[in-house]
């Protein structure tokens, strides 16, 4: 709270609409906060989620549309198998997100390795 009464001090002449806006929202944002740096990483990252959501929209919007659910699914599916044609995705995600894991398993009590036995 210290820090942003700093930033408040500092910016809130040119940007009052921002200090208002985290004044605000400081009661959700604190939560955040006392998760580890991996996890609120992962949780403000977004780029990957947008870009499998872009993917998905190109993917039907170029289709049209569909005699039936089935072939939705299947060209949903398709798209998603073409993100990754060699099959090498899953290490490098696994390598990229291990961190991550580990501080979402220790968070967590391990719920998340059990469920991988």
């Amino acid at each position: 709270m210290d820090r942003f009464a700093e930033f408040a001090a500092t910016w809130e002449a040119k940007y009052p609409a921002i200090v208002r806006l985290w004044e605000n929202a400081w009661a959700e944002f604190v939560p955040f906060l006392a998760f580890d740096v991996e996890i609120r990483t992962v949780i403000s990252t977004t780029n990957a989620i947008e870009s499998l959501n872009a993917r998905f929209r190109r993917t039907v919007k170029a289709r049209g549309h569909f005699p039936h659910e089935q072939a939705a699914l299947k060209r949903v599916y398709l798209a998603i198998m073409s993100l990754d044609p060699t099959g090498k995705g899953h290490n490098r995600w696994t390598s990229r997100w291990k961190s991550a894991l580990n501080a979402f398993d220790i968070t967590f009590d391990g719920r998340l390795s059990t469920g991988r036995q």
